[in-house]
């Protein structure tokens, strides 16, 4: 464990030495270093009072463990918990008041330890069981990662770990106490691991490698052998071993729905369908009991269908089960019924459940003997179900294993009575000990007469068993495994049946000694149904159980003779009857004792015995002595017997065979050989094979033959001397087999006449095995086919000659075996061909010779390993034979190791590195290249040998050392033999760091595969740095190095961040980070290369970038300055590093995307690369490319931050434009521009929003061309013309805009793609673009568009992300959303941020805060000034569009006083600051939201702000009046109420505030400028009077009769109001055709005034044309409604902002109406943004209606042609006053110097003449907008009462308009021209906006929709006829006209790359 270290400094300081840092010092008294190894994290914190004890003395290195936590309170007290370990090193004794220790030292336990690697990272190893310190850390690991399975909510795997975790610390207990017997301490450290393992595997932990349940140390193996062990244990986790063996655990119930008031019995047995055969003996139980029952051994093979469970039913009781009871007390046993179920069923079905057998009857009883084959075979007609609810309740559970193991885990199966069914036969596999002796005897049937009878009878069998004495044996007759033996045993009856068939199945289980004249005797009675139920005896049937000659009773049917017999008394003496015959077979034509012929018994009998036997040839052979001349037969007959014959009496026909040998050598020495052959043969066999041991117990215990080694030999060598010759090899084949045991009995032979005579002809026998071997040697060294007898018959030689070793050994040397061997092996052939057998079997005999225990001797290794190595480099060159290869290798790479490496270990390594690695490199390439098999097995041996290699490989590399590395580096001839190695070992290196070389888990065998290769790595880059550098420089060799280390530092398993901290402490302490090394060896090779860096640059920039990007802080340090390297070397070279910045852009992308780098490392790669440069001649364009690379990290970074799972989508997209702007301005990287394109599109798509990805896909469409440029496939576009691309950009786009409900922008995109169909006359395609096309028209007059809200929202603080941090930007609100909701989703998007409750800039203070704050209110949209929306007759639904789209400008007003503020008349004082914002691009585009790039504050007036509001309330009831008129308005209640709230305050003193505000002297005294803006205000008053007049006569006439009286009210108080005004008469009003009021005035002609000023004819107020005007009041910012004359529409803009109502502001109007319009009916709710202070509230606050909520329908949609508009004369010297416009500076104001007119007929207006004021131009009338009131208001805001002062829901002011200068009076046409193109030219070139086309096709000239720069158009001098196609427009309006004039050009677009993509 890596320890935690106090480092205590003698009356200085302590510091305690962690990975998270150290301790402030502190000042102490004497310290020591105390090393403190914390192993043990776990249990609750609590505080203990210090203990006085707390002082040291000097104490052993033991470990001592915390009992209770300590929270380290005092001075310099030591924090520690419950568990944690400390090693004391000094101990002071006694109380000191003046000295404190650092912690008690009566918290701490002994705990015995021994330390490892003293030092910083000294690891502390418990002397306790390995086990045990293993389930400690796994427990603390398992701890933490628990309680988070409770956080992700994954509560089955929680469950399940915590009771797997409680149960491991009950195990632990147990382990702990230590009185565990050893197989109990095994089975529960095994129970443990299993349990340990279960749990990594669940949780994802690494696979441990485990040797007798102890963690192994990867450092004291070898890596073959951990290899071994890990794949051991993952096969074992992979792939579990089937068991091959099963178990039935059988229990009975009861019988469900049985009537029968009887007892049953139900037997049990394993039928045989296929065979038609009983596999197992029944068991049998009894319905009342519930016995348990197991059939044990049942085989693979005996799982299948048609392997059934069989139960009989029999009824003991009276003989029919209808008769009344105690008519007679016998009891019979009857049939009842019987269930059948397939064993294979149970394999699917759950092993819990309970089975419901159905029962059936036999429709005969005679049929009773098969109806079970009925019952399988479905014969239904035979049997009967007993009843539809009736059946067997049965437990049938199928268990898997080894029978102990499953005691062990089944304990409580097992604590029953339970009894075993055992097999009918020996099992597969016999094994030594067992003991059988049942003799099974089936009652199969019997023919008998009727006697007399009339009917036939009732016939019951009597079994008994009697000894030789004629005494019945107890308890010797089974009827079945579940109950015991009875004396006699009683077969069931058949009711009147003479030819009863019952197939019952006894057992007899005698033993062996009882056999020898023991007999059964069968009794046959008659079983009356009468009153007495007696049973008469009528006859009886005997059998003996062994023959004279001592053979048992043969398997097979006997017909037994039955012989009449009435008397029991006759049966008492059975002398009397055993001498009578008992089979048929034997009977006397002319026996008299014999009842008749024609009655006859059968039965079957089986022997399952270990003792007895019933072959006559193996009982002659071992009686051969009695009959010494027969020896020679029985010899011959002895390979006929069967097998389980011979292993029964093993070691008796051993005997035998030897003794004749020993008599009469000479004659029988070739048959005992060949004799002994077969039975060693025989024991080869898989079911005899387990008597192995029994043979080799009896070769050292038991054989005598000390002089049968001299016959054997010689036998031996005989039969090997004639393979050569022989046509015939198979029984020489079978000689050579045995060789095993045969050679241990020549070795055993020569030991015992070496011991009997003192060891001699010692020199004879070594003569012997001498010759012998040569007999080996010449036969093994013929050549011959792979098919020929000769070499099968080597190749069975082969596969024994290993067996061989252990014996020799035991009397020859370790080298003359290792010679014998050395020698045999080598006298093998070579040169066979690649597919010949036998080369394989010659690695088959090598791997068990090296696998052998003559091999690990190293004596005998020296001997051998060169014809080891020289075999297996032929195979390994010829790639032959891999699987078996790589045993070899592992085998002999086990036994080396380093830390026991001597002078011939040295030597072997040597030997091997010297043979096989070159040739190993070149294997594991040619493997891992090949394409893996598809065959499962196929694949795994693949895998297999790979990682075999692979370990391999490690292993022999772990063992070289220095002295290795340089013999081998200096062994190379030429440096291009260095050279092809060096790439070899790299290119594999390569290849085992690959995250498919090893399982997930193996992280153990991935370390140990790193450090080897770290360790080679060093060794190889000293040969890389002499022989490859300078003049022999090798860019192939460094290149590869290179990529070898990046990515060796890259890998997944050496991210120690990524560990858990125990795992990282284990991996450091032992590895150390071994990224750290090989970045320093990077580091250093590249400081080596001088110039030949040049070569590396670029390439090796992006891998070196991937290394620097990897979290080690010191790998960083080390890596970083490389980049300044390469900057430098380039700048040497090409004079700039263009290369090193494009590279590292390039690759900062991908990798940062993948989840690399952190701010921390942008911080390090800016610092320490501004260091590195700061004294370079090139250091400005250095700071350059690193300001720039930081940049771009910036945005990466926040990028993938955004892009997380959980985040918002809003600011995914705002992090995806920001990237995307700074690939296309900053680093023009088209290709990355296009990409990211395509990620917001599918941003967009995800989010809905349609328009937007319209918008970003159009990017893409704008970069490609109409040309045929063939295109590269790219992203998910195929390979394609650039045509076809740019026609399914426009399809895509169309569709979105489609969907987005931008129709109009659709449009233009259809005539351009028309235009090209039309082109290459695609007409289909036209036709369908032309539909498409006027499917979007019929949409823009027929569907619904809501009109969306705008925000303005500030990110201040540096919590933000770059993209946002301290920028203001404008957002485009989704449908419905109103400034509540939109400030609740961004508070959702930032939930740490806090919004600002002010709208005033924040200061620096927010600015640099280390938080987040959100300042978020509503604004305006303002739109270009187009046509459109001055244009009459023009749709609201048209008009709408142009209002919220293509907006580049928004507003937001703010009122304040400024001076001194009048109490009795705020309006003197009230001004309002008005602020426009200007983005840097029109919304709606590519995102809901764009930054402001420019903000303008302007203020308006007191008396402009009244102009404002009185503007905007006639505008209001203009279109409330047209609305009425046209019949659109289906309630009159919003005019009713807007004229109401109108005069309402008017008589309540609104006007007259305005009044007594503007129209006093002093006021017109002190501004004289205002003088026209005093007459404007007089003016919109009377105008005021003349609408509200006409409002009046409208509402009269729609006005219900149940609101006259309301109507009579609004007309008195109308008078009133008029009267206030100083009003008489209401001037007379010019009736036009829709019968709208028009001032009727004195008309003059138009003339030069004597001063030479120019009078302008000017339109009526009541009849000039609209031009937007659009404004905001501080706290609430409306769009404003349109009107192109009094009588023209009025169109309602999107409200965008709305705050709460100034106290110091008010309306004109309390009341407003609601407009019933389509485009603007959404509801609305109330707006208000931050609160400002109190002092500005208002005593009444006005409530309003949303934008939504104004009218917008056209009150006089054809106004009067302004030529017919007469002209007002003028008094001489009298001069309007210009009006002011709010848009306009002081400047402009003062001069009132005129301005052109848009669209807009001329006509010369006077108003009354005012005092004091001077002739001023003409009135240049300004657009209104209609602004919203409350519906329902009693604040009259103009009354005398109230405060008086603008609106504050509306405001509007005048955009860009002013008056024109008229014509000369010659040319009256030049001041009626109210559509003027050259006007119209001048106006758009102002505005920047192309002219929108005209919806009037035949009569005017198509202007096409205004755009953003990415569909606009630009204008022409003249408008064409059609419109130009967009493609041309866009490109012209590029080169041609920026947005603004103000504003700097666009950037021009990419350059084209796009033929690549």
């Amino acid at each position: 464990m890596v320890a935690k270290r106090v480092t205590l400094l003698s009356r200085s300081t302590w510091v305690v030495r962690e990975d998270v840092g150290s301790i402030p010092a502190q000042p102490v008294w004497s310290w020591h270093v105390l090393p403190v190894p914390v192993w043990v994290s776990s249990g609750c914190s609590g505080f203990l009072p210090p203990s006085k004890d707390m002082l040291f003395r000097v104490c052993s290195t033991d470990v001592w463990v915390m009992l209770a936590s300590f929270r380290g309170m005092g001075q310099h007290g030591l924090p520690l918990e419950i568990g944690d370990t400390v090693q004391i090193l000094e101990k002071c004794e006694g109380e000191s008041p003046d000295r404190d220790g650092i912690f008690p030292s009566s918290y701490v336990h002994l705990k015995n330890a021994h330390i490892k690697n003293k030092g910083q990272f000294e690891t502390v190893v418990p002397t306790e069981d390995s086990v045990i310190t293993e389930m400690t850390a796994t427990l603390r690991d398992w701890g933490a990662m628990w309680k988070q399975l409770y956080v992700k909510n994954e509560g089955d795997l929680f469950h399940r770990l915590w009771h797997v975790m409680n149960e491991v610390l009950d195990l632990r207990r147990q382990v702990l106490v230590g009185h565990l017997t050893q197989d109990r301490m095994r089975d529960v450290k095994q129970h443990i691991t299993a349990r340990l393992d279960w749990g990594n595997e669940q949780l994802g932990l690494d696979l441990v490698p485990r040797k007798d349940f102890s963690m192994v140390d990867p450092d004291e193996i070898s890596v073959t052998e951990l290899y071994k062990l890990m794949e051991h244990r993952h096969r074992k986790k992979e792939m579990p071993v089937q068991p091959n063996t099963h178990h039935l655990f059988v229990q009975v119930k009861s019988l469900v729905s049985s009537n029968v008031g009887e007892e049953l019995e139900v037997f049990f047995s394993i039928y045989d369908g296929r065979e038609s055969r009983p596999l197992r003996w029944g068991f049998l139980t009894f319905v009342r009991h519930t016995k348990a029952k197991c059939i044990p051994d049942l085989g693979s093979s005996d799982l299948r269908k048609d392997v059934y469970i069989v139960v009989h039913i029999i009824r003991i009781g009276r003989m029919g089960a209808g008769e009344k009871k105690n008519v007679c007390n016998v009891q019979y046993r009857r049939p009842f019924g019987c269930a059948v179920i397939s064993v294979a069923d149970l394999l699917t079905a759950d092993s819990r459940d309970d089975h419901l057998l159905k029962v059936y009857t036999c429709n005969a009883e005679n049929e009773w003997f098969q109806i079970h084959d009925n019952i399988i075979r479905k014969v239904s007609s035979r049997y009967n179900l007993l009843g539809s609810s009736a059946g067997l309740a049965v437990s049938l559970q199928l268990l898997h294993g080894d029978m102990e193991l499953i005691r062990r885990e089944y304990m409580t199966l097992f604590t029953r009575d339970i009894s075993i069914s055992k097999k009918l036969g020996f099992s597969d596999v016999i094994m030594p000990g067992e003991m059988r002796n049942d003799l099974y005897i089936t009652l199969e049937k019997g023919e008998f007469e009727k006697g007399g009878k009339s009917v036939a009878r009732n016939v019951e069998v009597t079994v008994y068993v009697l000894d030789v004495d004629g005494h019945v044996i107890k308890g010797s007759v089974w009827a079945g495994s579940g109950e015991p033996g009875t004396d006699p045993f009683h077969s069931f009856v058949l009711y009147h049946n003479n030819s009863p068939r019952w197939a019952e199945q006894i057992k007899l289980p005698l033993p062996v000694d009882m056999f020898r004249g023991s007999h059964v005797r069968f009794e046959f009675r008659h079983c009356s149904t009468k009153e007495k139920g007696e049973k008469k005896l009528f006859g009886f049937s005997f059998i003996p159980l062994m023959q004279e000659d001592g053979r048992t009773l043969p398997d097979g049917t006997h017909e037994l003779i039955v012989h009449k017999c009435e008397e029991n008394a006759s049966l008492h003496d059975c002398s009397r009857y055993l001498k009578l015959p008992f089979l048929k077979a034997s009977l006397l034509a002319n026996s008299q004792t014999a009842k008749s012929t024609k009655e006859s018994f059968w039965i079957t009998s089986f022997l399952c015995s270990t003792k007895l036997t019933q072959n006559g040839d193996m009982l002659d052979l071992l009686k051969w002595r009695v009959h010494p001349e027969r020896a020679g037969d029985s010899l011959s007959k002895l390979k006929e017997i069967d097998g389980s014959e011979i292993v029964k009496f093993l070691q008796d026909t051993l005997d035998t065979l030897f003794g004749i040998l020993d008599e009469n050598s000479q004659r029988y020495g070739l048959k005992v050989f060949d004799c002994l052959v077969h039975i060693i043969n025989l024991l080869q066999d898989s079911k005899f094979q387990h008597f192995k041991p029994v043979m080799d117990t009896y070769i050292e215990s038991h054989f005598a033959g000390a002089l049968s080694y001299r016959d054997l030999i010689k036998v031996l060598k005989w039969y090997i001397d004639r393979i050569v010759d022989a046509e015939h090899q198979q029984h020489i084949q079978e000689v050579l087999k045995a060789s095993e045991y045969i050679f241990k009995y020549i070795i055993q032979s020569r030991r015992l006449f070496a011991l009997a005579t003192g060891g001699q002809n010692e020199e004879e026998f070594r003569c012997c095995v001498r010759e012998l071997f040569m007999s080996l040697r010449f036969f093994l060294s013929q050549e011959s086919k792979g098919t020929s007898p000769i070499a099968q018959t080597q190749a069975v030689f082969l596969k024994s000659f290993p067996t061989v070793y252990s014996e020799l050994l035991k009397i020859f040397t370790v080298r003359e075996v290792a010679s014998f061997v050395r020698d045999t092996l080598g006298s093998l052939a070579v040169g066979m061909q690649a597919d010949c057998p036998l080369e394989a079997i010659k690695l088959q005999c090598i791997a068990k010779t090296v696998e052998s225990q003559l091999y690990t001797n190293p004596e005998s290794r020296s001997i051998l390993l060169p014809v080891v190595l020289h075999h297996l480099q032929t195979h390994l060159q010829e790639q032959r034979d891999l699987v078996m290869c790589a045993r070899v290798l592992t085998s002999i790479l086990s036994l080396l190791n380093k830390d026991d490496m001597d002078q011939s270990a040295s030597e072997e390594v040597s030997v091997i590195v010297r043979s096989l690695l070159t040739v190993l490199l070149r294997t594991i390439l040619e493997v891992t290249n090949r394409p893996q098999p598809a065959g499962t097995s196929m694949r795994l041996q693949f895998q297999d040998v790979t990682g075999e290699f692979v370990a391999c490989l490690l292993a022999m590399l772990r063992q070289m050392t220095d002295k290795h590395y340089q013999q081998l580096l200096e062994a190379f001839p030429t440096k291009d033999d260095l050279k092809d190695f060096l790439l070899q070992i790299f290119t594999v290196f390569r290849i085992l760091i690959r995250p498919e070389m090893f399982p997930k888990d193996w992280t153990v065998m991935r370390l140990v595969t790193n450090n080897v290769i770290i360790t080679t790595v060093l060794y190889l880059s000293d040969a890389l740095r002499k022989n490859f550098l300078s003049d022999n420089f090798d860019y192939k060799v460094w290149d590869s190095y290179f990529y070898l280390s990046v990515i060796f530092i890259n890998q997944p398993c050496l991210q120690l961040e990524t560990f858990a901290p125990s795992k990282r402490k284990k991996v450091l302490e032992k590895y150390g980070d071994m990224r750290v090394m090989m970045g320093c060896e990077i580091f250093s090779m590249w400081q080596n290369l001088g110039q030949h860096k040049l070569n590396f640059i670029p390439a090796m920039i992006g891998p070196f970038l991937e290394v620097t990007l990897v979290p080690q802080p010191d790998l960083r340090n080390v890596m970083i300055p490389i980049f300044h390297d390469m900057m430098d070397w380039e700048q040497r070279r090409s004079g700039n590093f263009k290369q090193v910045e494009a590279k590292l852009i390039d690759k900062l992308d991908g990798l940062m995307s993948e989840g690399k780098g952190d701010e921390t490392y942008r911080e390090l790669f800016n610092s320490i690369l501004l260091k590195k440069i700061e004294r370079e001649t090139w250091r400005e364009s250095g700071v350059s490319v690193i300001a720039t690379v930081t940049r771009l990290m910036e945005r990466l970074l926040d990028y993938r931050d955004c892009m997380k799972v959980g985040e918002v989508d809003g600011k995914k997209i705002g992090c995806t434009v920001s990237l995307l702007n700074f690939y296309k301005t900053e680093l023009n990287k088209e290709e990355m521009y296009i990409r990211y394109i395509h990620k917001l599109y599918d941003l967009h798509l995800k989010a809905q929003n349609y328009t937007e990805a319209a918008y970003t896909l159009l990017l893409y469409d704008e970069l490609l061309e109409w040309s045929e440029r063939p295109l590269r496939e790219f992203l998910s576009y195929p390979m394609q013309s650039e045509w076809q691309r740019k026609e399914y950009l426009h399809l895509t786009i169309i569709q979105n805009f489609d969907r987005g409900k931008c129709w109009e922008n659709g449009i233009i995109l259809c005539r351009e793609l028309a235009d090209q169909y039309e082109a290459y006359y695609d007409y289909r395609n036209l036709s369908k673009m032309r539909m498409t096309e006027a499917s979007l028209y019929d949409k823009i007059m027929e569907q619904q568009r809501l009109e969306p809200e705008f925000f303005r929202v500030g990110f201040y603080g540096k919590k933000f992300p770059f993209f946002l941090r301290n920028k203001e930007f404008v957002c485009r609100g989704h449908d419905y959303e109103r400034l509540e909701a939109f400030q609740q989703r961004m508070l959702n998007e930032f939930p740490h941020a806090i919004a600002m409750q002010h709208v005033n800039l924040p200061d620096e203070t927010i600015s640099q805060a280390e938080a987040q704050y959100l300042q978020i209110y509503a604004v305006s949209p303002v739109p270009e000034a187009q046509d459109v929306l001055q244009r009459d007759g023009v749709p609201d639904s048209i008009k709408s569009f142009y209002k919220v789209n293509h907006i580049w400008r928004f507003r937001y007003d703010r009122p304040f006083h400024k001076g001194t503020k009048d109490k009795e008349n705020e309006f003197k004082s009230l001004w309002v600051e008005r602020t426009t914002l200007t983005l840097v691009q029109s919304l709606p585009g590519i995102s809901r939201w764009f930054e402001v790039e420019k903000r303008e504050v302007m203020e308006v007036s007191p008396l402009e702000n009244a102009i404002e509001v009185l503007e905007n309330k006639n505008l209001q009831l203009r279109s409330l009046i047209a609305q009425c008129q046209a019949r659109q308005m289906h309630n009159i209640n919003p005019l009713t109420m807007c004229l109401n709230g109108v005069i309402d305050a008017a008589v309540n003193g609104g006007l007259a505030r305005y009044q007594e505000a503007f129209f006093a002297k002093e006021y017109v005294a002190s501004h004289p400028e205002d003088c026209d803006k005093i007459g404007r205000l007089r003016e919109l008053m009377f105008e005021q009077a003349h609408i509200l007049e006409f409002g009046l006569a409208v509402h009269e006439k729609f006005v219900p009769q149940d609101m006259r009286p309301l109507h009579k009210k609004l007309v008195d108080q109308f008078h009133l109001m008029k009267s206030s005004l100083g009003i008489q008469e209401c001037p007379a009003y010019m009736p036009f055709a829709n019968g709208s009021p028009r001032t009727c005035r004195n008309s003059v002609p138009n003339l030069i005034s004597p001063d030479g000023v120019r009078v302008v004819a000017r339109r009526s107020p009541l009849s000039y044309p609209a031009i937007n005007r659009y404004s905001s009041s501080s706290l609430s910012s409306q769009a404003s409604n349109e009107v192109s004359n009094i009588t023209g529409q009025s169109e309602s803009s999107d409200e965008v902002f709305n705050m709460q109502p100034s106290p110091s502001t008010s309306s004109l109007s309390s009341n407003h109406s609601a407009s019933p319009n389509v485009t603007s009916s959404a509801p609305s709710s109330a707006r208000g943004s931050p609160l400002l202070s109190d002092k500005h509230k208002h005593s009444r606050e006005n409530a309003c209606l949303s934008p939504r909520d104004r009218p917008c329908s056209a009150m006089y949609p054809n106004p009067l042609d302004p030529a017919q508009v007469p002209v007002l004369p003028r008094p001489v010297g009298e001069t309007a006053l210009p009006r002011s416009d709010p848009n306009l500076s002081a400047p402009e104001k003062g001069t009132g110097a005129p301005r052109p007119l848009q669209n807009r007929a001329l006509i010369c207006l006077f108003p009354p003449s005012t005092g004091n004021c001077s002739s001023v131009p003409p009135f240049t009338p300004s657009p209104t907008e209609c602004q919203s009131g409350g519906l329902v208001s009693n604040s009259p805001v103009l009354s005398g009462s109230y405060s008086s002062g603008i609106s504050s829901l509306s405001r509007c002011s005048v955009s860009d308009a002013s008056g024109l200068e008229a014509p000369p009076p010659g040319d009256p046409t030049a001041l009626t021209s109210s559509v003027s193109s050259g006007s119209d030219e001048l106006l758009r070139r102002e505005n920047k906006t192309p002219p929108p086309y005209s919806v009037y096709e035949r009569t005017n000239p198509r202007r096409l929709v205004p755009l953003p720069h990415s569909l606009s158009i630009p204008p022409g001098t003249d408008p064409p006829a059609l419109p130009p196609k967009p493609s041309q427009l866009r490109a012209g309006r590029l080169d041609s006209e920026p947005r603004r004039g103000e504003q700097a050009p666009r950037p021009r677009p990419l350059p084209r790359k796009v033929s690549q993509l």
